[in-house]
């Protein structure tokens, strides 16, 4: 089984983030790994392991992104391609989506794992639009994987009525959610064998295609302005008799929060 993973590099929103007039401050900013790539990371490495599949990790812009690639080669992926054009700076879903399509018509996969999101956008679109473009099955939020055969998955996935289960046909697109598994760290072996491997770094020309196929000029979505979020007041904190904090509160969301 070959497998193919997609990464993106988001700015860490565990840090503060300052707006102004419109646009994200870069001052000061730190970028990680996208939190749900990480889970399709794992998912692929722990398919590697288990089953002997043959893994290659993807990410697409965002600049010099070797620091996160080498981390994904410390976890267990064993081939990192890193496609960034200058074309791409305003890339949205259906373009990013355009783009794995070509990679992966060139590698010939059986399974493509996405991260269910990013968490700068939280589109959780990429993965689904590349399906569609590729013509494969797609299961989306998906929180457990079982390889059955060579040519067939078994995939739980979180549903509006509870965990789902789905029988895929390979080849297959699917997008994990982070209840999937727990990213492991990496060990210093690891760290030090992911400095000496290579990285394939291509630019839409390398890689076979041209912003006017991809339709780079052209995105379906367009960020207009960034907004910081209103500051909430901090909250009351009751001290005493549990009846008599009860009755105050339902008191206050009665008056004040109206609510009751």
């Amino acid at each position: 089984m070959k497998i193919l993973t997609t990464v993106k590099k988001v700015v860490d929103v565990e840090l503060t983030i300052h707006v102004k007039d419109g646009a994200i401050v870069e001052d000061g900013l730190q970028y990680v790994i996208n939190a749900w790539d990480e889970n399709a990371v794992e998912t692929a490495v722990r398919l590697k392991e288990n089953n002997g599949a043959e893994t290659t990790l993807v990410s697409v812009g965002g600049g010099d992104n070797t620091d996160m690639i080498r981390k994904c080669y410390a976890m267990g992926i064993e081939n990192g391609i890193h496609i960034d054009d200058p074309s791409l700076e305003k890339a949205d879903a259906s373009i990013y989506a355009r783009v794995l399509q070509k990679v992966y018509e060139k590698g010939n996969y059986d399974l493509v794992i996405t991260g269910k999101q990013a968490q700068d956008t939280d589109a959780g679109q990429t993965g689904i639009i590349l399906a569609e473009y590729l013509g494969l099955p797609c299961v989306s939020n998906v929180i457990g994987v079982e390889v059955m055969d060579d040519q067939h998955l078994k995939v739980s996935r979180a549903g509006d009525a509870g965990t789902e289960i789905v029988e895929l046909t390979l080849p297959a697109v699917i997008t994990v959610d982070v209840s999937i598994n727990e990213p492991r760290l990496p060990q210093m072996r690891g760290i030090m064998m992911a400095k000496k491997k290579p990285i394939n770094k291509m630019d839409l020309a390398a890689l076979g295609t041209s912003p006017d196929e991809i339709g780079a000029a052209a995105p379906k979505s367009e960020v207009i302005e960034f907004m910081a979020s209103k500051t909430r007041k901090a909250g009351q904190k009751f001290e005493g008799d549990a009846a008599e904090i009860t009755a105050k509160v339902v008191q206050l969301l009665a008056d004040e929060a109206k609510v009751l």
